[in-house]
């Protein structure tokens, strides 16, 4: 009996997420249909995998013990589509693959794809206002590192850390790794943490994964929960940076994808199509995130705090004085 005419259809998917579990209840059977199928699929798909009396049923379900039992064996098939395959070869290409796989499940996925082209070539894209010194994701010791951190945020583990500072000093304390974040513009992993002293959260920091010299297990672990929201409302910047934005070259679309991971409150202006908006920022990110608004150039202006703006009229200044020596030269 042929019941699906595609394999990557919808009800296929759906049929395998269902038979996938040993035993299933007709309330998930209804939740699954609903979250994945389309909106009139409630209205007729649950009786084809509810057993039915006149047997209009798939027949892919029998009941046992008050619960929905697969009369299958094996688990449905995961099947990869043949752009799924070129994704996959074009991601193992990435360096950064090397701290979620093992080197001989790389190597093993490589071969079976070995006649597959990639979705894309690496060589294809050239990245602009990035820096060109991020980590070295191939490294083994940093490859442990983020694994042990990893662990740590899944299990809350406290951690002691050895690391060198920005500042070139050396800082060993334990800490409690909360989240993992990549920089695209710095190319490096970092991760937001709070540090432990005598048993009691002391303060909220960012440990970038590069400068780790060693991590030890602690085998102590926190029991109480860990609020995210906590630690940012701890490092946010009291007073936000105030931006004008115009409405050439497409600024506001570009504005809004590049900061969408900032908190921000946006007022438009409907005479003359600008908007401001107001971001607020993780303090010892001043720096980055001033090198980001500073990439707009001339479609948007800082206004406050003034402080803020200083700065970037000083890089501004330095950048100009820098480009007529060279023009003199």
């Amino acid at each position: 009996m042929n019941i699906f005419h595609e394999i990557y259809s919808t009800y296929f998917r759906i049929a395998s997420e269902i038979l996938k579990l040993p035993h299933i209840t007709e309330k998930s059977i209804y939740e699954i249909i609903k979250r994945d199928g389309f909106r009139d699929s409630i209205l007729f798909l649950p009786q084809k995998f509810i057993p039915q009396n006149d047997n209009s049923d798939w027949g892919l379900l029998i009941k046992k013990n008050n619960e929905l039992v697969p009369v299958t064996k094996n688990k449905p098939v995961e099947i990869l589509t043949e752009i799924q395959k070129q994704w996959i070869k074009a991601i193992l290409d990435d360096p950064k693959i090397h701290l979620f796989l093992e080197n001989n499940t790389i190597v093993s996925l490589k071969k079976r794809l070995e006649n597959v082209k990639p979705f894309y070539n690496r060589k294809h894209f050239r990245y602009t206002d990035k820096f060109s010194d991020g980590d070295n994701f191939c490294n083994q010791n940093y490859q442990a590192n983020f694994r042990k951190i990893i662990n740590a945020v899944k299990s809350h583990e406290i951690l002691e850390i050895t690391f060198i500072s920005g500042n070139g000093k050396k800082i060993c304390k334990e800490y409690i790794p909360l989240k993992i974040q990549y920089s695209a513009k710095n190319d490096r992993f970092r991760f937001f943490c709070f540090s432990v002293e005598n048993g009691e959260i002391s303060t909220a920091g960012i440990i970038n994964i590069g400068r780790i010299k060693s991590i030890k297990p602690t085998g102590k672990y926190w029991k109480n929960n860990i609020s995210t929201d906590e630690y940012f409302q701890k490092r946010k910047c009291v007073n936000p940076v105030i931006v004008r934005i115009s409405n050439e070259r497409n600024a506001k679309e570009r504005f809004f994808m590049e900061f969408a991971p900032y908190e921000k409150c946006t007022l438009s202006d409907s005479t003359d199509g600008k908007c401001t908006v107001k971001i607020w920022y993780d303090y010892q990110e001043e720096t980055e995130l001033l090198i980001r608004l500073l990439s707009f150039g001339a479609v948007i202006e800082i206004l406050e705090p003034h402080r803020f703006r200083r700065q970037v009229k000083k890089r501004i200044t330095r950048q100009y004085d820098l480009l007529n020596k060279n023009c003199r030269d």
